[in-house]
């Protein structure tokens, strides 16, 4: 524990100047979230407090902001994953989707079997799945230079439209009253619940487990420093006998896998059984968490918790009070400008320091001079 304390304070110091820019990003954001307020005839005091409340307020929404959480954390870990080997993975969604059907297919498919056996196998399909949908973008980049960026957003629309297809057609419920459906996994194979009528189920250790991987291995791994090198320097990564080719494909089918395991998790922990809305863009929420942490994977997990926040406070807040919930979404939007703005900003505040201390110099120079100069 003392070492992964000493590990946080280390991190925290190396990137301060980051840190004091995203604080002063977030403080400009609920600064300008407040004007709004008070333009609009609404107190933001009370409007903030309502937010809080939304989160926080009982162990019920305490539960859904961790659920929130836990979907933005690991959405936003398998675009650092991708990322750090140099590959922009934007078809998070569709391999969401993918898995989460691959897992209930499964769940359907082995009713009979234990749920020691029939789960296990669930989270293969999903993970397997979103890996394989990863795949075929990222041989594509690899093998034949196309863009994984247009290959991923345009294999999203594909993989929605055919799971919405199965779901009106091949495995249509029969259940009156559903439309749009597959049946429901067997009881026995969902995950129980952690806070009673939340939304919060047992997948939250499986999603720790899996972050802690992502962080173990992009930190402490010569695995995760090759996917660094990779990611920063192909030709250097090439000449140094690393197999870069095979770095970033790999390292965009974990990518997927972790989307595949995140759409298993939202079928057999919330919903039990497979919707068409089983995601409302989860993936690039995620993806902006991950943009904003500069794809720390420390980071990422923080952040995660404050966009949970806010985005479960603010549903509250406009049941409560009548502020809208786009309010949210201004603020996201806020950040992530501002952010995205930090580095010219930041390289344009230590232009102007070092253009003040060379003038200090030079005058101390001057005066210098001048008291020596003889009379």
């Amino acid at each position: 524990m003392k070492a992964f304390m000493k590990k946080i304070l280390k991190t925290l110091k190396k990137n301060r100047n980051y840190l004091i820019s995203l604080g002063l990003s977030i403080l400009a954001a609920f600064l300008l979230g407040a004007l709004l307020m008070l333009v609009t005839g609404y107190d933001p005091m009370k409007g903030y407090a309502a937010m809080l409340k939304g989160a926080f307020g009982s162990s019920r929404v305490f539960g859904n902001t961790l659920a929130k959480m836990l979907t933005l954390c690991l959405t936003g870990l398998a675009t650092a994953v991708g990322a750090r080997a140099g590959l922009f993975n934007v078809g998070g969604e569709g391999q969401l989707y993918l898995g989460g059907m691959a897992a209930t297919v499964v769940g359907i498919w082995l009713c009979g079997l234990p749920a020691a056996v029939a789960v296990p196998l669930a989270f293969l399909a999903a993970a397997a799945a979103g890996g394989a949908y990863a795949w075929v973008p990222a041989a594509l980049k690899v093998k034949l230079g196309v863009s994984e960026v247009i290959a991923t957003i345009m294999l999203n629309s594909v993989a929605i439209y055919f799971c919405t297809w199965l779901c009106n057609g091949p495995l249509k419920t029969a259940d009156k009253g559903l439309s749009g459906a597959t049946d429901a996994v067997p009881d026995n194979f969902v995950f129980g619940q952690v806070i009673a009528r939340s939304n919060l189920s047992t997948a939250i250790f499986y999603s720790a487990v899996i972050a802690f991987l992502c962080w173990y291995i992009m930190e402490k791994t010569s695995t995760g420093l090759e996917m660094k090198v990779t990611g920063e320097n192909p030709r250097f990564a090439f000449f140094s006998g690393l197999k870069k080719d095979r770095i970033m494909i790999w390292s965009m089918v974990a990518s997927g896998a972790i989307c595949g395991l995140v759409g298993m998790f939202e079928v057999y922990g919330y919903q039990h059984r497979f919707l068409p809305t089983i995601s409302n863009e989860f993936f690039f929420d995620g993806m902006l968490v991950a943009m904003i942490m500069n794809y720390s994977p420390l980071g990422i997990i923080l952040m995660s918790f404050f966009f949970a926040v806010i985005d479960i406070g603010a549903s509250a807040m406009e049941l409560s009070t009548g502020i809208s919930h786009e309010l949210s979404d201004i603020i996201f939007a806020i950040i992530i400008f501002l952010m995205a703005a930090e580095g010219g900003i930041s390289r344009a505040f230590s232009a102007r320091q070092l253009q003040k201390k060379a003038r200090r110099q030079i005058g101390g120079r001057e005066k210098v001079c001048r008291e020596v100069e003889p009379k």
